[in-house]
């Protein structure tokens, strides 16, 4: 019973049935796709479903007398042989295309390097000398302009982290030695909150992160006051000692560039 009344209970939640209204184009394919699935499952159960219940109804035992029997029917072994291969191949064709949408990598607007670290996370703007970090309880903030394409590179400085948003449907891991590209295209305008979703030591349930969709014009207003010349963000000597504990090397003595939040 429990998972029937899971299954009511995401349904009744539409149209998204339990999924959020993602944010981004990326997001919103996948979205798309959880819709088929489960519209095609809801099909599915409900005919099986109508087909046991009219045999159960049908077929019950009315006396002792033994039922007509018999052993083939092709015409109906052909048709739930051939149904079930056609619904598999017709999902695993919209799930091709959407996943290909999803990991697509065009030519980005800018780009943002995110880097997970025990325990907290750092947003260095590329192209703009802008890096936000922030650590255990605090939680930095991502500022993205809405509407552009947006490249981020995932990468970790010691374990594996789990990036992930809610409000984007979308999630990867941050992996040690490997660089996850990924694109991000933001619709909405808003403040919507990530964490990290990999169990990564002692502080893991501190690893939050937000995300901040604003306007192009709010977004070159606020690297401009937050851009630096420097290579570095002006960053706390605690988040220092946790960035350079996170690399392996001397924590930095000196404070350059600029820090978001």
């Amino acid at each position: 019973m429990a998972p029937a009344g899971g299954l009511l209970l995401a349904g009744c939640n539409l149209p998204t049935f339990g999924a959020h209204r993602a944010i981004s184009s990326q997001g919103q394919d996948s979205l798309k796709l959880w819709q088929g699935f489960f519209i095609t499952g809801a099909v599915v159960f409900v005919i099986v479903f109508a087909l046991i219940a009219w045999a159960v109804l049908r077929y019950r035992r009315r006396s002792d007398a033994m039922p007509r029997q018999f052993q083939y029917h092709t015409l109906i072994e052909i048709f739930y042989t051939v149904i079930p291969i056609i619904i598999v191949l017709v999902l695993f064709g919209f799930t091709f295309v959407t996943e290909n949408n999803v990991d697509a990598l065009p030519a980005p607007k800018m780009a943002v390097t995110v880097t997970g670290f025990q325990w907290g996370w750092r947003f260095h703007y590329t192209t703009k000398n802008v890096t936000v970090i922030g650590v255990e309880l605090q939680d930095p903030e991502m500022v993205l302009p809405q509407n552009e394409t947006v490249r981020i590179y995932l990468e970790s400085h010691d374990v594996i982290h789990g990036f992930y948003v809610p409000a984007l449907d979308f999630s990867r891991y941050a992996q040690p030695g490997i660089v996850n590209k990924f694109t991000l295209n933001l619709h909405t305008l808003g403040t919507y909150r990530g964490q990290c979703t990999q169990f990564c030591g002692l502080y893991h349930s501190l690893m939050r992160f937000r995300v901040k969709v604003v306007t192009p014009a709010q977004f070159a207003a606020w690297v401009s006051t937050h851009h630096s010349t420097g290579p570095e963000a002006s960053i706390s000597n605690a988040e220092k000692t946790a960035l350079a504990r996170s690399t392996g090397r001397a924590a930095p003595t000196a404070t350059t560039g600029g820090s978001g939040s």
